[in-house]
């Protein structure tokens, strides 16, 4: 399950980066937005442009790679 990494990873990039969720089935217009095919799909944000996107399930340590990328 991808929430308690999330969660991991909102506490160690506190005041660095914001990690949200989106429930695409409330959310389907954001989904079809930003091609969601796939959950969970995570989509990293920088000065409000997607920059990069991750499909499928990763370790806290592949997620924080392509994170540390972008900061």
């Amino acid at each position: 399950m991808i929430a308690p990494v999330l969660e991991e990873l909102a506490a160690d990039y506190e005041g660095k980066a914001d990690i949200l969720k989106l429930d695409v089935d409330e959310n389907p217009s954001t989904a079809a937005k930003y091609e969601v095919m796939s959950i969970p799909t995570l989509i990293v944000f920088k000065d409000g442009q997607p920059v990069d996107k991750v499909v499928g399930f990763q370790p806290k340590e592949n997620l924080a790679e392509v994170l540390d990328k972008h900061l």
